[in-house]
């Protein structure tokens, strides 16, 4: 019975959508596209590297920092880490050992309260579902266009003062998914048109 009106369910869905295929045919894109956007003050990679480039170890300041961009509290998304915190990013297991952390971040942490740190996370992804809305919803085939960028990085202050800076990230995100579902609409669990139709 429950398979019964699963089918039943995944028949009305489909009729739906072919009644709604005049409609989309006539929009200029259909499909749904999505942004994750990290706020920051820089719009692009380049931007955001060539600000942590100028931080300076064992010289660059708190307030120096709040001009390159880097301050929790002028500047959105950027994280204030305890020692405790510290510890965890550079000690995740038993395996690292305390003597083989840096220099700069062993001593700092042997300061415990006046040492902390910034980690930031700005970007932005773009996500955008392209080719044939008809299949697209009907989930006969789905194609995702994936493009932006992303940086992490990690500022160790001991005493108010950079000793350790460390980045990574993706300078260009460029990248196509594809699904493919021979049954389209009566392939998988059975969902609502409108999780359908958001790619949920």
């Amino acid at each position: 019975m429950l398979l019964k009106n699963m089918a039943g369910n995944r028949l009305i869905v489909g009729a739906v959508l072919l009644l709604l295929l005049p409609l989309l045919s006539a929009c200029s894109s259909p499909l749904p596209k999505t942004e994750d956007e990290t706020k920051s003050p820089w719009d692009s990679f380049s931007e955001a590297i060539a600000a942590y480039d100028k931080i300076e170890l064992n010289k660059t300041t708190v307030r120096d920092l709040r001009k390159l961009g880097f301050d929790p509290y002028t500047t959105p998304n950027v994280k204030i880490l305890s020692y405790l915190d510290v510890i965890r990013k550079f000690v995740p297991n038993n395996s690292i050992k305390h003597e083989q952390l840096p220099l700069s971040v062993r001593t700092c942490l042997a300061k415990q309260g006046r040492c902390m740190a910034y980690e930031a996370h700005p970007g932005t992804v773009k996500r955008k579902r392209v080719g044939s809305a008809f299949l697209d919803l009907l989930r006969f085939k789905r194609k995702t266009i994936e493009t932006g960028w992303r940086f992490n990085a990690l500022i160790v202050l001991d005493d108010g003062v950079a000793v350790y800076k460390v980045w990574s990230g993706e300078p260009i995100i460029d990248s196509e998914k594809t699904r493919k579902n021979p049954l389209g609409p009566l392939q998988g669990a059975g969902g609502s048109l409108a999780r359908d139709a958001a790619g949920i």
